[in-house]
């Protein structure tokens, strides 16, 4: 059995953490979410050693429940924001061209003039639309990767959207922008690159106190704790960031999905672009994803109290959007057809305005009282623009030398699994080969790891149940085979 060099398995891991706790790493990464592999990429690429520890799973926090679109920050010109719209559009266009062209691709976006849309809220969008193109202009992303937006008639609205109610419909606007595979993939696929650079990439290593030259550490597999050592520290665990800064103030949001069946909504080819009633800056978008489903969201709530270790969507966000939705449809979508739903924790820095909503997207990077980096807020579009900024910062904190970053320009890794049909149940869309692959070289430990974030078959709960026994027994038998 062979692996990459950029393997991530229980074998890599074991022989890895022995030598972490020996020696002094360069750069300590901890949070392994895409800020952290983000951050771990950047540094290794610039010849720095670095070691990165994850309490639980490569993306098992936000980072996996996101809407899965690399965007050109629509939203944010609405707002004003036109700083973080462009530096959203330039991101866009590094990963789309440079960075990951084999992960993302170019998703129509379809706002439809219904009676349900104002023509306040046409109009805003529209011209959001153009401005947005001006954005991808500047970027010097092609049309032929993104083409620019254009009126549709009502017959081309509804081939794309199957599902829109034809009364009073008067076509639509139609833009594009990027989206994902999939976000928790990305994550893995951006630790597997740092990997292949020599970064050290630990899963289920907590740290339970930073320092500015290291932290102590424990492994969750054996219970065994370390002092693992480094010239610099950087703090990226999100949502939990202030447990180890106590510097800083952190207002989670919440951020709900809905998962639906695509054939329910007529397999659109386009998304649903639908604004909130009275709004012209915050819209609910119906998203057609992989596996045959059409994710709808998002919700954005104040999440006060304790951090939970997986968030939850709320009766109330999930109708909200059901709602939401159907304002635009012909039929509408019952509560019983919602097949699985989720929520992600925005990490957003408190500002005092009134709504989260309102709170800029904007990161932050900063040195503590303690003297480690921490970085935080942003979004999944602009994480490398995050991870080069808490690199250039840690290393002016500790005057460490190195070479600017250089991740505009390096590819990604690429999987090379190959997938025989034979889907290990029925109904669904996963092979034993992937499942394998999944332990060999991606950081799988578990079949939740497997179902939850290697693949996202997890996210409908009748599926999940149906593939955990099959995918269960082969993660045992590959695990075997690695030790």
């Amino acid at each position: 059995m062979t692996v990459s060099s950029s393997a991530l398995n229980v074998a890599r891991r074991k022989a890895e953490l022995a030598r972490a706790a020996e020696d002094t790493a360069d750069v300590l990464v901890v949070g392994g979410g895409i800020t952290g592999v983000g951050v771990a990429l950047d540094a290794a690429a610039r010849g720095l050693s670095v070691t990165l520890i994850e309490a639980e799973d490569l993306a098992f926090g936000t980072s996996r429940f996101s809407s899965k679109l690399v965007h050109g920050g629509l939203r944010y010109l609405a707002t004003g924001d036109v700083a973080t719209a462009r530096e959203s559009a330039l991101e866009r266009h590094l990963l789309m061209i440079t960075i990951a062209p084999h992960l993302i691709r170019p998703l129509g976006q379809l706002l439809p003039f219904s009676p349900a849309v104002t023509l306040r809220q046409r109009t805003a969008g529209a011209v959001g639309m153009a401005l947005g193109d001006l954005l991808r202009i500047r970027a010097g992303t092609p049309r032929t990767v993104l083409p620019a937006p254009k009126p549709v008639s009502a017959m081309t609205a509804r081939r794309l959207a199957p599902a829109l109610d034809p009364r009073g419909l008067r076509g639509g606007m139609l833009s594009f922008d990027g989206q994902l595979v999939d976000d928790a993939r990305l994550v893995v696929t951006v630790a597997r690159t740092a990997a292949s650079l020599g970064a050290r990439v630990l899963t289920r290593v907590r740290a339970l106190a930073l320092r500015d030259d290291g932290a102590t550490a424990e492994d969750a597999v054996t219970g065994e704790r370390a002092e693992i050592r480094a010239r610099v520290v950087v703090n990226a665990t999100g949502v939990w960031a202030g447990g180890l800064d106590h510097g800083i103030d952190i207002r989670p949001s919440r951020g709900t999905h809905i998962v639906l069946d695509a054939r329910d909504l007529g397999s659109p080819q386009v998304a649903l672009t639908i604004p909130h009633e009275g709004s012209i800056s915050r819209y609910v978008f119906a998203l057609p994803q992989q596996h045959g489903r059409v994710i709808v969201g998002l919700t954005d709530e104040d999440a006060p109290g304790p951090v939970p270790r997986v968030a939850e969507p709320t009766e109330s966000e999930i109708l909200f959007l059901l709602a939401s939705l159907n304002r635009v449809l012909t039929t509408p979508i019952a509560r019983d057809q919602v097949r699985g739903s989720f929520a992600g924790l925005r990490p957003l820095v408190d500002s005092g305005t009134d709504a989260t909503a309102d709170i800029s997207r904007r990161h932050l990077v900063t040195a503590s009282a303690s003297g480690f980096v921490t970085v935080l807020g942003g979004k999944l579009t602009t994480y490398r623009r995050m991870a080069e900024d808490a690199v250039d910062l840690a290393l002016q904190l500790r005057s460490l030398s190195a070479p600017p970053s250089r991740t505009s320009s390096l590819r990604l890794v690429d999987r090379a699994v190959q997938a025989p049909t034979e889907p290990i149940a029925e109904g669904i869309d996963l092979c034993a080969a992937e499942v394998a692959y999944a332990v060999r070289e991606e950081g799988a430990m578990t079949a939740d790891d497997v179902l939850d974030r290697r693949s996202r078959v997890g996210l409908v709960d009748l599926e999940r149940e149906r593939a955990y026994a099959a995918v269960e027994t082969i993660v045992t038998q590959t695990l075997a085979e690695l030790d």
